[in-house]
């Protein structure tokens, strides 16, 4: 591996100037930085991260608080994650990945140490200790959910409570007037997590408002949850012909179950899933009628709340649900 003291050579130029185009800390000429950036790039160059971190004075690391949970769907979690860390690349900085079982104990430790220069958070519960924890220390960070008080934080989510009413209005429209919610498992109602609790309210109010009859059910990340769920739904509203879930492991049991029953989407069945996105949405039989969570936007979006040009600045950004209607939905039996 190079050396600064390589660059400078290969550069012509000394040590120190290597150093100073590196930190930023003097000014240097165009001519010169570029042929320093040069030499860094025919080189390969990269300087040491406990060195760089002394001369500025910052980790260049982002912090990012992964939801590891089982009764989470992982890969939508992952592709932010994805999206948060080659983001973070574009920046100069790289990401550490703190596992939502350390909790608040593993911000605090973060947030006290100077260990990162920012903490992202997901799965963002209503009343979330660790953005106490945040709040208490004076850390920057963004936050990919809203709690229940974001004031003075940066957070970022898709609007889920649009999404909900989205998807009931959706329904309502094709003539549905019996329809359910199959939601996250009872434990993450439990939690207070914001992005399921959301969902759910602006599920309720718009169907409230429409007129439909409407039924929530939690679902349980089995197929044997599934089965008792689906079966709980037509036993006690057998009239049901619309279904949202928002439970993305559960769809493929589901169409299975409806099948099997001899249930056919969206003839006699239509469904609204909220959360997956191309490939997953097309490659169900029928293809799905979808609300997507725009994963890339949500990871690139916190960390421009905390590296990009207007960092530092709070305030909530709800991107606005898009419905792709495909196959799984139709006009409701009758109509």
């Amino acid at each position: 591996m190079a050396t600064l003291a390589e660059v400078a050579k290969h550069a012509g130029v000394s040590p120190s100037t290597v150093s100073y185009v590196l930190s930023g800390k003097r000014s240097i000429s165009d001519s010169t930085r570029v042929r320093v950036q040069a030499a860094i790039d025919a080189l390969g160059y990269h300087p040491n991260a406990g060195a760089r971190a002394l001369a500025s004075s910052k980790s260049h690391i982002v912090a990012l608080v992964v939801p590891l949970r089982t009764d989470l769907y992982v890969p939508v979690m992952m592709q932010i994650a994805i999206a948060v860390t080659t983001t973070a690349r574009q920046y100069g900085h790289d990401v550490l990945l703190i596992t939502n079982d350390e909790g608040p104990e593993g911000v605090r430790r973060v947030a006290g140490s100077g260990l990162a220069d920012g903490v992202i958070l997901m799965d963002v519960e209503l009343e979330d200790e660790r953005v106490e924890v945040l709040r208490r220390h004076g850390t920057r960070a963004s936050l990919i959910g809203l709690p229940a008080d974001p004031a003075g934080l940066s957070c970022v989510d898709l609007d889920f409570a649009a999404a909900g009413a989205t998807a009931a209005d959706h329904l309502a429209d094709l003539g549905h007037h019996e329809i359910a919610f199959i939601g996250q498992s009872e434990g993450v109602y439990r939690r207070h997590t914001g992005f399921a609790e959301r969902t759910l309210a602006g599920f309720q109010e718009r169907c409230q408002t429409r007129g439909l009859r409407a039924v929530h059910r939690p679902c349980d990340a089995s197929f044997e949850g599934a089965a008792g769920v689906l079966a709980r739904i037509f036993e006690d509203r057998p009239d049901t012909t619309g279904l949202v879930v928002q439970n993305e492991a559960m769809i493929a049991p589901l169409l299975g179950l409806l099948r099997s029953s001899g249930r056919t989407v969206p003839e006699e069945v239509s469904i609204v899933a909220i959360g997956p996105d191309e490939p997953v949405a097309v490659q169900t039989s029928p293809r799905l009628t979808t609300i997507p969570v725009p994963a890339q936007e949500l990871g690139r979006q916190a960390v421009e709340m905390l590296l990009g040009p207007d960092a530092g600045n709070s305030g909530v950004t709800l991107l606005p649900p898009t419905l792709s209607v495909r196959e799984s939905t139709a006009p409701a039996p009758g109509r």
